[in-house]
């Protein structure tokens, strides 16, 4: 008597932590909802997912990176074989995963794997983390996927609004109730107005300028600082020491955006998609400086939020220490405002899109096996060949 096979999922992306968060919260929650699932993930060797996908529980499977060239070069001529290579270990995982649905979030692995889900008739279910998509996921909405978007406005056909995954510990943070826990976790007075700024995992090089121009102004106001770096970006004072001040804290890294979130009157941050939905899920008042390179996606990111009255945006090039003298002070000293952008931000923040893209993938894997039943087999063995981490 044959048994039925548990349900097989590959997630796919990585790059960068906008790719990979959203990517984890999907397999939580799919775990969540059908605890017998097989997740696998899959990324490229020298991707951030290489440590944060292991890390959190998770099987790693590799396949090459194939980057698509911007403009003319050898590189441009060598793509149609690389790409071909590619798809043929992305196809290889796929079989050897027995997979019922192949879930993209974006990223240079997701193509290969979008073609070689599509060749073998799995069914694909996509989430465009940000109001302008990438091309990995156009090409996988032009192969029939099941879209998902992050940003209400995003252009891809067919798309359904669900927002951004993202962990419980921040789509159900309380800040206030968390902020003076938080404020002392991370080495703050519970009582002072809290400014803390991120550029993100890897910082912000003009942000921390400016910042470092403006410590004196911000301290003198009584507002104190936490200055979230970026790995190996401290920054130091005209003698070369790590700057220091009265009221200003710098760290590299925090593990764990929700004890920020909860700690800061005013998070002043570049506007990557997960950060802006998280900003908008928890309601954080927020300063957004977009990333002035790319395709501007870091703009429209933002351009609900701000038309909502829940944060403010300025450009890089304006970002000056006369600008935060003339908006952050008086901004973090106010603590109406302050409040009504808090609301403002909620008002638009989705708190369960984890749980819906889970309903999304497992409504497509299970109506792909009632349509073609797959025959019992061994569970799939690992894939050492492609990289396969723990």
């Amino acid at each position: 008597m044959h048994t039925e096979p548990s349900l097989s999922v590959v997630l796919a992306g990585g790059g960068t932590a906008g790719h990979i968060s959203p990517l984890l919260a999907i397999a939580s929650a799919v775990r969540d909802a059908r605890p017998d699932a097989r997740l696998l993930a899959v990324g490229t060797p020298a991707g951030m997912e290489a440590r944060l996908v292991p890390a959190a529980g998770l099987d790693l499977a590799t396949i090459s990176r194939v980057p698509f060239p911007r403009r003319p070069s050898l590189d441009l001529l060598r793509l149609p074989g690389r790409l071909a290579g590619a798809v043929r270990q992305a196809g290889a995982i796929l079989d050897e995963a027995e997979a019922d649905v192949l879930v993209g979030v974006g990223g240079y692995v997701c193509t290969p794997m979008y073609l070689a889900a599509w060749r073998r008739k799995i069914p694909i279910v996509i989430h465009e983390a940000n109001a302008r998509p990438g091309l990995a996921n156009r090409v996988g909405a032009l192969l029939g996927g099941q879209v998902a978007v992050a940003f209400a406005g995003t252009r891809l056909a067919g798309a359904r609004h669900v927002g951004m995954p993202m962990r419980p510990g921040i789509s159900g943070l309380d800040r206030s109730a968390a902020r003076a826990a938080a404020r002392t976790a991370l080495g703050l007075d519970p009582e002072r107005p809290t400014l803390i700024v991120t550029g993100g995992s890897s910082g912000a090089q003009s942000i921390n300028r400016t910042l470092t121009a403006s410590v004196g102004a911000l301290a003198g106001a009584g507002i104190q600082i936490l200055h979230i770096t970026g790995r190996g970006k401290a920054v130091h004072d005209a003698d070369g020491a790590p700057l220091a001040a009265p009221g200003y804290r710098q760290v590299e890294y925090v593990d764990g955006m929700e004890t920020v979130y909860a700690a800061a009157d005013l998070l002043l941050a570049r506007s990557g998609a997960a950060t802006v939905c998280e900003v908008a899920a928890v309601g954080v008042p927020a300063v957004f400086v977009p990333l002035p390179v790319g395709n501007g996606e870091q703009a429209l990111n933002a351009a609900g939020l701000v038309a909502a009255g829940g944060a403010l945006i300025v450009a890089d090039t304006a970002f000056t220490p006369g600008w935060v003298r003339d908006h952050i002070i008086a901004l973090v000293q106010d603590p109406d405002r302050l409040a009504r952008m808090s609301a403002s931000s909620r008002q638009l923040g989705i708190r369960n899109a984890d749980r819906r893209m889970a309903e999304l993938v497992l409504e497509a894997a299970d109506h792909d096996r009632s349509a073609s039943p797959k025959a019992a087999s061994p569970k799939a063995k690992s894939v050492k060949q492609h990289g396969r981490k723990r």
